[in-house]
């Protein structure tokens, strides 16, 4: 199986309602994301690969909210974007500030 896929969670394609799969799979970004350690950042080849994967995160986001825009309970998933997009945000933030200060080696 591709490594990309060995993770998948076939439970949330299984999922009751479009908006119960949009969070499972919300919850499956956020799980990434939580992952990022910003303190294990110290090459330019490091801070670019956490970049990376904030932009990638962001953009399965709002695929995920073009997906399921119609969907019952719509206003749960929007929630969720929301949280995962100002975390994205955070994150960013703090990577500049920690290139900034000089924490990255080139």
């Amino acid at each position: 199986m591709f490594s990309a896929f060995s993770s998948m969670d076939y439970r949330s394609i299984r999922a009751g309602t479009l908006a119960e799969t949009a969070v499972k799979r919300l919850n499956g970004i956020g799980e990434v994301l939580s992952s990022l350690d910003i303190s294990a950042i110290h090459t330019q080849d490091d801070m670019t690969r956490a970049l990376w994967t904030l932009d990638t995160a962001d953009k399965c986001i709002r695929m995920i909210l073009r997906e399921f825009r119609t969907a019952p309970a719509k206003e749960q998933v929007v929630r969720e974007a929301k949280r995962l997009v100002d975390q994205i945000e955070l994150a960013r933030d703090e990577i500049t500030n920690y290139r900034d200060r000089g924490r990255v080696l080139s």
